[in-house]
């Protein structure tokens, strides 16, 4: 059998990347396709240069779905209603892809999340013990950008957040 060459690699790591629903990391990328992690993150690389939307999250690798309506909506609240605010997202059926703030030096920060089950939200959880969130520079206030199902379950889910006093209208 011969070896796969580097653009084959690469095909092979969109198309991993495009059909799993979970961000992959290098480290999985690297051990599946018998190469090392830096050989990966290069391939990544590449990718994105050659246009490949590719976003890199805390938990690996991920092709942002084109599915369902994107919408971004402003919130508040405090550091301990983090969780609370996450699940509601992701039991409304929505995909919590960033989080972004405005910072009076560097402007606006992004930091992709790629929340879609109360699963997701308990792994982001854990990892963010000990670390302050994004809102707290902003005094709590935050944008989301999501992925929707549909309209109905954004309207549900703004309902939710009015009556938790999250949303900033």
């Amino acid at each position: 059998m011969s070896a796969m060459t580097a653009s084959e690699r690469r095909q092979q790591i969109a198309r991993l990347l495009s059909a799993s629903q979970a961000p992959i990391s290098a480290t999985t990328l690297s051990q599946e396709l018998g190469v090392s992690r830096q050989i990966i993150v290069g391939d990544i690389a590449l990718l994105r240069a050659a246009g490949q939307e590719i976003t890199a999250t805390a938990r690996g690798y991920v092709i942002p779905a084109q599915n369902g309506l994107l919408r971004r909506i402003a919130c508040t609240h405090s550091a301990e209603e983090t969780r609370d605010e996450l699940d509601a997202m992701v039991d409304c059926g929505c995909t919590v892809v960033d989080v972004i703030v405005e910072h009076p030096v560097y402007g606006q920060l992004t930091a992709p999340l790629h929340l879609s089950s109360r699963l997701d939200v308990d792994q982001f959880m854990k990892r963010m013990d000990g670390a302050a969130p994004l809102s707290q520079l902003t005094g709590g206030v935050h944008l989301h950008t999501l992925s929707c199902p549909d309209e109905t379950a954004y309207e549900h889910l703004l309902q939710l957040l009015r009556q938790r006093g999250f949303l900033v209208e």
